[in-house]
């Protein structure tokens, strides 16, 4: 079942004023428990688009997720927001958000098995996505979830993590992607600190993935999200965001080109 909601209240504060942004809630279930994410899309273009997988940071999947899955979206690509919790549980702040998303970091089996249910939920809308072009992406504990996703094996063209967390308890499972993998990173993030960095590269050096690691200086944690405002932890960077969007879409445009 899924809901129509109403046109986006926030296009055009996010570059989008001539777009027919739609919002809608799609309901499906995981082992029997119902979840519930949000499909973006601007209703202008009648045609399939390539769909986005998209995991938002660990508040879920929120109005701002919504938001920015629409700057992410544009007229190019339909997006869906996936629930990772379930449809109950939304956390109401960061107190909450840290103990649900980090008891699903704690069980990674569990995050990739979600992360693939939210995947096949968008993969039904073929209406409206190109099914044979389709990516992830995802924002910091998300970012952390598309990687995941992608060391499972998903056959999908590419994956691109903001801010993400770049640990995982098997690193040799890197070997197992498919697509090409993107990550944003702020240099000065202390969410992801050098040395989670370097143990990445270290692994992925070890595979013959396509993949690329971009660091912007003078960013932190959560460089894309505009209501991020801990200055030297959590902290919009709206340069930087500009930066890493585009390198989302030059990547997207080469993968999907193929």
């Amino acid at each position: 079942m899924k809901t129509a909601l109403l046109p986006l209240l926030f296009v055009s504060s996010i570059g989008l004023a001539h777009a027919e942004v739609k919002v809608e809630r799609i309901d499906y279930q995981i082992d029997g428990q119902p979840y519930q994410g949000l499909l973006v899309y601007d209703d202008s273009v009648t045609t399939p688009r390539p769909g986005l997988l998209m995991v938002p940071n660990w508040l879920g999947a929120t109005e701002r997720a919504a938001e920015k899955a629409a700057r992410a979206a544009s007229d190019k690509y339909v997006v869906f927001v996936a629930d990772l919790y379930g449809k109950e549980v939304r956390p109401s702040g960061p107190e909450e958000a840290g103990k649900v998303a980090g008891a699903l970091r704690g069980d990674h089996p569990l995050m990739r098995k979600r992360a693939q249910a939210s995947l096949d939920a968008l993969l039904k809308h073929t209406d409206k996505v190109n099914t044979q072009q389709v990516g992830a992406i995802g924002f910091c504990f998300g970012g952390g979830a598309i990687l995941e996703l992608a060391r499972s094996g998903a056959p999908l063209k590419a994956f691109v993590s903001f801010h993400g967390n770049l640990d995982t308890p098997n690193p040799a499972d890197n070997g197992n992607i498919q697509g090409s993998v993107l990550v944003l990173h702020g240099a000065d993030d202390p969410a992801v600190p050098k040395q989670q960095v370097d143990e990445f590269v270290a692994s992925m050096q070890k595979t013959d993935v396509d993949w690329q690691l971009v660091s912007y200086g003078n960013a932190v944690h959560s460089f894309t999200d505009p209501y991020a405002n801990v200055p030297g932890r959590n902290e919009y960077h709206p340069l930087v965001a500009e930066r890493a969007f585009q390198a989302m879409n030059n990547l997207l445009d080469e993968a999907f080109a193929r």
